[in-house]
């Protein structure tokens, strides 16, 4: 490999990282749910929803990759999509809403956690326009240029990603037990009420896609 391809690689390499810290560390309705099952449900259930991207963004960019020259004929339907998401997550708000205190982990209650993250990424419209217009042009343009840099960007930003939220998890399981009782609830409605604030701004961009806005 030529100095220029290694240049290449740590460039496309560092974007990778750069991206998923700030994807991992963004607000979002999968960050606010990774909170949310880890305050409810324990650390276990939370690591469960920080895993989520490894299975739900790869068939994604799968499909942005192959769609990308197309890119203006998929408006209509990434709207139609943030608006699923926009009741989705209003349920999972509604939810946080009505908690009246700490759930602690039962074996015979399946808190659907990989369900409930698959879910909110497979319905937020940002992780489509994120690969369509970010990521996957990333990926093509260093792939023609080297394999190693494709790969590289992609499991960075994937690890990164993923390593954000599964540290969140852990911090906040380990500390759900200081807020027992009225503290727990309160933190539940906060978080209810930032998921009610990420359902109003999938609503807004799907009206914007539909050409409503």
């Amino acid at each position: 490999m030529t100095g220029s391809e290694n240049a290449e690689v740590l460039s496309t390499i560092g974007s990778g990282v750069v991206l998923g810290l700030s994807a991992g560390l963004s607000p979002g309705p999968l960050q606010t749910l990774v909170l949310a099952q880890s305050m409810r449900h324990g650390t276990r259930e939370g690591l469960k929803v920080a895993l989520v991207p490894l299975f739900t963004d790869v068939p994604v960019i799968l499909v942005c990759i192959l769609v990308l020259k197309r890119l203006s004929h998929f408006g209509p339907v990434l709207g139609a999509v943030s608006l699923v998401g926009t009741l989705f997550v209003l349920w999972l708000a509604w939810e946080s809403f009505t908690v009246r205190g700490m759930e602690m982990a039962d074996p015979d209650v399946d808190p659907k956690s990989l369900r409930r993250g698959a879910l909110v990424n497979f319905l937020n419209p940002n992780v489509y326009v994120f690969w369509l217009t970010v990521g996957s042009p990333i990926i093509l343009n260093a792939w023609a240029k080297t394999p190693l840099a494709a790969a590289g960007f992609l499991a960075c930003l994937l690890g990164c990603l993923v390593g954000c939220k599964m540290t969140l998890a852990v911090i906040v399981g380990r500390s759900r037990h200081l807020l027992a009782g009225r503290g727990y609830v309160v933190v539940m409605r906060i978080l209810g009420a930032l998921l009610m604030l990420f359902a109003l701004l999938m609503f807004r961009d799907g009206m914007r896609l539909l050409g409503i806005l």
